[in-house]
């Protein structure tokens, strides 16, 4: 039985010393190197798997610090300081570059921990939208491979139909909003490691807010992972909303605000990128 392209992408081979062989997946192929959700994914995925892993993942930094060539790498994996119920970690990867030198592409820090029942509260409820089963599937761009992994369903904000440059007419608070509904398209259930890919769904909300193709990407990604594995089980393959805003954009770099519910209301996750991008 084949693996589940997703998991297949996130299949490592020990090296020891909490070093492990990767290789970029042409099925989640972006316009320059992989999508950057599933290189979260691995990592998250390869945390959780580590057999000295304390509790669950709370928080993901990855920083994309050079564009990763298609083909092998390496993670090196490092437990910084375990705690009583925390545990913090530092990762890196590297390939081997055309000239045979090594050279880090990404670099981050993971934060696993041990959840205690405590008082919660919900002061980022479900937005009022229409349910995903309303909505026409969104058609996958043939430049993004990636893309074609997901069953999304745009509620507001979708991408420019027209390029010709023009500003958002919208309020500053909804020009660079974007909502739609996503689930996997094979129907693999959400765990941890996709819910970090989920969190990188948005294309780069420049593009919302002033319909220029700028070329753009991410520099870093935090993750805040407020769901367990009972309510991402609970979630399993069904949809997942996510909501993405633009904050600042200024001098070539950006940062957009995301937050992920599931179709019962729970929040998921929220995440913070900033985005470079060219004029």
């Amino acid at each position: 039985m084949s693996l589940h392209p997703f998991d297949a992408a996130l299949v490592l081979q020990p090296l020891g010393d909490g070093r492990y062989r990767g290789a970029t997946s042409p099925a989640w192929a972006n316009m320059v190197g992989p999508f950057g959700g599933i290189t979260a994914a691995t990592v998250v995925n390869a945390v959780v798997a580590y057999a000295e892993c304390l509790g669950a993942p709370v928080s993901l930094t990855i920083n994309y610090v050079a564009a990763i060539a298609d083909g092998d790498y390496v993670l090196q994996l490092r437990i910084a300081r375990t705690n009583r119920s925390t545990q913090h970690w530092v990762f890196e990867i590297s390939q081997t570059s055309a000239s045979g030198t090594t050279e880090c592409v990404i670099t981050g820090t993971v934060m696993t921990a041990q959840r205690r029942e405590t008082w919660s509260s919900n002061d980022l409820p479900l937005p009022k939208v229409v349910p995903p089963e309303a909505l026409a599937e969104v058609p996958a761009p043939k430049v993004t491979e990636w893309f074609s992994r997901y069953d999304m369903r745009s509620v507001s904000g979708g991408i420019p139909q027209v390029w010709d440059g023009a500003e958002s007419m919208l309020p500053l608070d909804q020009a660079s909003l974007t909502q739609l509904w996503v689930r996997d398209r094979a129907g693999r259930a959400l765990d941890f490691a996709a819910l970090a890919a989920t969190s990188d769904i948005f294309f780069p909300r420049i593009w919302a807010r002033r319909a220029k193709w700028t070329p753009a990407g991410t520099v870093s990604m935090t993750v805040y992972f407020h769901a367990d594995g009972a309510q991402l089980s609970e979630v399993g393959a069904g949809f997942v909303l996510a909501q993405a805003r633009g904050q600042v954009f200024r001098n070539g770099f950006f940062d957009q605000s995301a937050c992920l519910w599931s179709e019962t209301g729970v929040p998921l996750a929220t995440t913070h990128q900033l985005v470079y991008f060219k004029e």
